[in-house]
Formats: structure tokens, sequence, C-alpha cells
């Protein structure tokens, strides 16, 4: 039966099989690729498991973020939902992975995280953070609604939403309607400080700069081919 749109959601759905024909929604090819990531532990990246990002061991040390209740969105195995969890934090965290949760829930034993596999933009509650290591690069343009629409709707008056992404060197600079041309990201979308200010005008914007370098023996990852920006809700 023919779907006829009636709604944004309906809008984006089928932005969604646009820009990944092989699958309903792009979330499902997002989880596959992720899974086969996450499925050799030894393969995986070591930081991706193991450090939480520099720039929130540093917003803590600062104390620009207190603990109280946290989402953690793209969460991978866990390490900066740990570290906030170790931290005080009430944490809820999400990843479009199965794999990548089942590691993160072993890793997290005992410590007041919550673990689920599904949509982050299906998330419902009250947060006073919002933590984002690496997922905002990889949404296709149109989900950039969905992803400012969970943060409307979320995150606390006086909340925080923190960011770490691809600059634009990193990742792509492809304009937006050439990524549906060409139906992918290739790798990931690059920003500059200018599109962040744009996209998250509706926040405060506390502090926004290049992740810092980290050397291999720190007990935090850094690399400067990432922004880190934190906003405040007012």
């Amino acid at each position: 039966m023919n779907r006829h749109i009636r709604s944004v959601e309906d809008v984006l759905v089928l932005l969604d099989g646009l820009f990944a024909p092989e699958a309903d929604r792009w979330t499902e090819r997002a989880g596959d690729w992720w899974d086969g990531f996450y499925s050799d532990r030894d393969r995986a990246v070591p930081f991706f498991v193991a450090k939480p990002d520099e720039n929130l061991v540093g917003y803590l040390e600062r104390g620009l973020i207190t603990p109280g209740r946290a989402l953690d969105v793209g969460c991978g195995p866990g390490r900066n939902a740990i570290h906030l969890a170790r931290n005080g934090f009430q944490v809820d965290a999400v990843d479009l992975s199965a794999t990548a949760i089942a590691w993160a829930s072993e890793r997290g034993e005992g410590l007041d995280v919550r673990f689920r596999h599904g949509d982050a933009f299906a998330t419902e509650g009250s947060y006073d953070l919002i933590y984002d290591s690496g997922c905002f690069h990889h949404l296709p343009p149109h989900r950039r609604i969905s992803y400012l629409a969970l943060l409307d709707r979320t995150l606390k008056p006086g909340g925080h939403f923190a960011l770490t992404c691809f600059t634009a060197e990193e990742g792509t600079s492809t304009p937006d309607a050439d990524l549906y041309r060409q139906s992918g990201l290739a790798g990931g979308v690059g920003y500059r400080p200018a599109d962040l200010r744009w996209i998250f005008q509706d926040l405060t914007e506390v502090e926004l700069r290049r992740m810092t370098d980290q050397p291999e023996d720190s007990p935090a990852f850094g690399r400067s081919f990432l922004w880190t920006a934190l906003f405040r809700k007012d």
C-alpha cells in the first residue's frame, strides 16, 4: 500500500529511504554497520572502550556541569556514560548497535547507568545533561530536525548539551543536497563553528573549541580533528 505523507515524520521516513535505499530507515543500516564494527572487540579501537573525552573530564573538573540526570546519545560501549555515572550522574545511554550495548552493559555493571538498544530520537524524559560524542556527524541532514526536537523535548531549562563532532577537515564538506544524490555521508559530515552555532542557535554557547590532542598514556581521549561544544538551555 502506498503511504501518503500527512506529517513531518512521514517526510523524514521518506527521506530515510532516499538516503539509504537498501533499508526502510537509515537507523537500520547504521545499526548493522556499527554491530559489525563492535563485533570484534580486539579490532575495535581501544579509545572506544576505555577513555572518556577530555572535554567531558574538563567540564566536570571546572564545575561547568554538575551531577544530575544525563542522556548519552550514541553511547557505543559506554566510555562516557560510565565516566558520568562514576561522577555522580544518573545515566540513560542509547545506541543503535545491540553489540555495543551488550558490551557497555558488561562494563557498566554496578553503576547507575541504564543502557538501551534503540533510536535515541524516541527517548522520553527530562535531563540535566545530554552528551553526544560522535553521533551527530553521522546523521543524514534531515535527521537534524529530529535531533533538535529531542533537545527541545528532553533537555531541562538550565540544562547542558555537550557535543563532540567532526571538523570540516575531517568530515565531508559535501552540500546537503549532494549527500542525497550520492546516498551516503562519505564517512561523516564535517562542520565549521558557524555551522554549529547556526544549527544550535536556540541554545546559549558556553564553550566551542577544538578537542585537545592527548598522549597515549593519558586517561582521557582527545583528537584535534574534532570540535567540542558545550551549550546551555536558558
